[in-house]
C-alpha cells in the first residue's frame, strides 16, 4: 500500500504542474495540448531530473527523493516559499505515531482564562481544546464532538451568517492552511475522519481541497456580524506554546 504521504506529495507536483504554462517557464507551447498546464516531461526537464523518475514522484510511488531534488523541483515549479517547505516536509522519511490529541497544560489554561480578548487553544487537528469566556461570549458554546475550527466555519450554518460575506474569504484561506497540516498526516484515522466530516458538510470546502493551495498561517483583520452584538472587528493573531509546539494560542484584539 502507498504511503499516504507520498501520494500528497504527488498530488501536489501535479497540482503545481497543471497551473503553470510552458510561456511562463520560458519554454514554447509545441503542439496542441489536451490538458491545462505543464507536460511531465517538461518539469522533469526544467528540474534536471529523468522523466521516469518524475513520473514516479508524481504517481505517488514508494520513492525517497534527495534534498536536492526537491528544491530543483521547487524551482522548476515556481513554488513560493511555503509551498516548498511544504514539498520537503512530505519526502521526509521515518516513522510517525498515530495522532493523539494534546493536552494544554494547566499554567497554559489559566493565562487564557485570565485574558479579556476572545481567546482559544488549538492543536494540530485544529481542534478547540481550551478557551476563555471572552471566546464562549462571541463564538458561542459547541458541542464536544464539533469543538473544531474547520468544522465551525465550514460547516455551520450560524457561523456562515457569522461572517457574512467576508466567509468565503476567510474560509478558503483556512483550507488552504490547514492543508499544510493535513497532508504530513495524510492517513491518519483522526484526520481521515475530520476529512469525512468535511467533505460531508461543506460543497465548497470539497473544491477548495482539489485546488490542494497552501498557505502559511498569518495574523489579519477579521469582521463579523454578532446576532446580539452587532458588527465586531478583531485583528487575530497567533502563537506557539513552548511546553508543546504543537498547541496554539490565537488572541482576538477588538479594533
Amino acid at each position: 500500500m502507498a504511503d499516504p504521504r507520498r501520494v500528497e506529495f504527488g498530488d501536489f507536483l501535479r497540482s503545481r504542474r497543471e497551473k503553470l504554462s510552458p510561456k511562463s517557464v520560458g519554454l514554447p507551447a509545441g503542439r496542441r495540448r489536451r490538458t491545462a498546464g505543464l507536460r511531465r516531461e517538461e518539469v522533469a526537464q526544467l528540474a534536471g531530473i529523468g522523466v521516469d523518475w518524475y513520473i514516479r514522484l508524481e504517481q505517488g510511488r514508494t520513492v525517497s527523493p534527495s534534498v536536492t531534488t526537491v528544491d530543483a523541483l521547487a524551482r522548476a515549479l515556481r513554488l513560493s516559499k511555503t509551498e516548498h517547505a511544504h514539498l520537503k516536509a512530505l519526502a521526509r522519511d521515518g516513522a510517525r505515531a498515530a495522532f493523539v490529541p494534546e493536552i494544554v497544560p494547566p499554567p497554559i489554561r489559566r493565562m487564557i482564562e485570565s485574558l479579556m480578548q476572545p481567546a482559544y487553544i488549538t492543536g494540530r487537528r485544529w481542534d478547540v481544546l481550551a478557551w476563555n469566556a471572552a471566546a464562549e461570549e462571541v463564538f458561542g458554546q459547541l458541542p464536544e464532538q464539533d469543538r473544531n475550527t474547520l468544522l465551525l466555519v465550514l460547516t455551520n450554518k450560524q457561523t456562515r451568517k457569522f461572517y457574512g460575506a467576508g466567509w468565503t474569504e476567510v474560509a478558503k484561506s483556512m483550507v488552504a492552511m490547514f492543508r499544510a497540516t493535513h497532508d504530513v498526516w495524510a492517513g491518519d484515522p483522526a484526520f481521515t475522519e475530520l476529512l469525512t466530516r468535511l467533505r460531508q458538510g461543506s460543497p465548497e470546502f470539497v473544491k477548495w481541497w482539489e485546488a490542494h493551495e497552501i498557505r502559511s498561517t498569518a495574523s489579519g483583520l477579521k469582521t463579523m456580524n454578532h446576532p446580539t452584538k452587532g458588527v465586531l472587528r478583531f485583528e487575530h493573531t497567533s502563537f506557539q506554546a513552548n511546553d508543546d509546539p504543537a498547541l496554539k494560542l490565537v488572541i482576538y484584539t477588538p479594533v
